[in-house]
């Protein structure tokens, strides 16, 4: 396979930035002309193996933050806004969208905010009162939208959040160093027990107690009583769920300040994208403590991302497992990126992470040639789809129906090799 050409000018320039350090300076350190540095700064010349090798020895720095192109994302978004008729003939071409995302992506970022800005306005010109009156929608960004995009550019990966939660494991069942399929055997043949220290943690921490029944008979999954300080949680949801809801709240109570200090950086619009975010980022402690990043990365690249063996391996369903391997991606240890969605029988996605270039569109619905659609006819088997996006990017596509939605996930292929190659 032809290998893909990195050029990382904005990367680099920033680097050199940080360390206050002029072109010919850091040409001296990396034993390169000045003229050479100039030349892949501004993406005239793709990084070659020695010239990475030499940034890494001599600034610490990830090979894998530079082979990484989060440029992609910010691209297709890009792509989309000035798809917009209003800009007619004057819209840039491909390659111009290319180079201003990889050479000024603070500019292109600039420039989305003022289309959203424009969008908004023009919503509110068109019909005001239809804005006022249809509630989220109307054509403008939601707070939903909002907090989608929060993650989406965070790459679905919140490293604080992660770190804490497979301390509190490590606390929890000990720090394992062995091989990880004794490790994941553990996880899997002990998961009642890993409850069972959960639920001794919370009553030994803070003084909870966790009730398998309803307060007052209604439909619930999980209810808090601060009064009382009892945690209801429905009887009927399975273990994995009961460990998932349990963390979910302890992220609530042990998380907060650093949640709220996430949310604070953030700087989200509306206090509804913040409460929706709150959530979103207490459900992606509770799966980081269920799948501990460490250990979950180990036994996914030992089982070759099996994902039922992985789901076995972890008690935990597979939906649970899809949506915890499209988060990793912590610095210095990087898993294969994938997306995940979760679509209903008509063909609505209710739910969708990613760590992969993958924007879906906005407006309008699915691919139809998506064969997503086809998973409900297909009961207690998962099936696969080759796929590439307008933007070239190519993904192994895995789908599994399950009662009345179907997971969707996929990994992008340039990073895929043991996957795309599966029989």
């Amino acid at each position: 396979m032809k290998s893909k050409k990195i050029f990382a000018g904005a990367k680099l320039r920033s680097l050199r930035e940080r360390h206050s350090l002029l072109q010919s300076q850091m040409a001296a350190r990396l034993e390169v002309s000045t003229s050479y540095v100039n030349q892949i700064e501004n993406n005239q010349r793709p990084l070659t193996a020695a010239l990475m090798l030499a940034l890494a020895q001599k600034f610490n720095l990830d090979l894998g933050e530079l082979m990484s192109d989060k440029t992609d994302r910010l691209l297709i978004d890009l792509r989309e806004a000035l798809a917009d008729p209003v800009f007619g003939d004057v819209a840039p071409g491909l390659l111009e969208i290319k180079s201003l995302t990889a050479n000024s992506p603070d500019t292109a970022h600039a420039l989305l905010k003022i289309y959203a800005a424009y969008k908004k306005s023009n919503e509110r010109l068109a019909g005001a009162d239809e804005a006022m009156n249809s509630g989220p929608g109307g054509g403008m960004q939601t707070p939903y939208e909002e907090v989608r995009d929060f993650f989406h550019y965070a790459n679905n990966y919140i490293d604080p959040l992660d770190r804490a939660a497979e301390e509190l494991s490590d606390e929890l069942d000990g720090k394992f160093e062995n091989n990880p399929v004794s490790a994941a055997q553990y996880y899997g043949q002990r998961g009642e027990q890993r409850l069972s220290r959960l639920l001794d943690y919370m009553t030994r921490a803070h003084d909870i107690k966790v009730s398998y029944s309803s307060p007052d008979k209604t439909q619930f999954i999980r209810k808090y009583d601060k009064a009382t300080r009892t945690l209801y949680l429905n009887p009927r949801l399975n273990s994995s769920t009961h460990f998932f809801q349990i963390a979910h709240q302890l992220a609530l109570l042990e998380q907060i300040t650093l949640i709220e200090s996430i949310l604070d950086q953030a700087s989200f619009k509306t206090e509804e994208a913040r409460q929706i975010c709150r959530i979103g980022l207490a459900n992606y402690f509770a799966g980081a403590l269920h799948m501990p990043y460490e250990i979950f990365l180990k036994t996914a690249d030992n089982l070759a991302y099996d994902l039922e063996e992985m789901s076995h391996a972890f008690n935990a369903s597979l939906e649970q497992v899809a949506h915890r391997l499209s988060t990793m991606q912590r610095e210095g240890a990087r898993g294969i990126p994938f997306f995940f969605a979760r679509v209903d029988a008509a063909g609505t996605i209710t739910k969708r992470h990613s760590a992969t270039p993958l924007q879906f569109a906005r407006f309008g619905g699915a691919c139809p040639l998506w064969n997503v659609h086809h998973a409900f006819e297909t009961r207690g088997k998962i099936i696969r789809q080759l796929a590439q996006t307008p933007d070239a990017n190519r993904y192994l596509c895995l789908h599994g129906p399950a009662k009345n939605v179907t997971g969707a996930m996929a990994a992008q292929r340039a990073n895929m090799p043991m996957l795309w190659d599966a029989k």
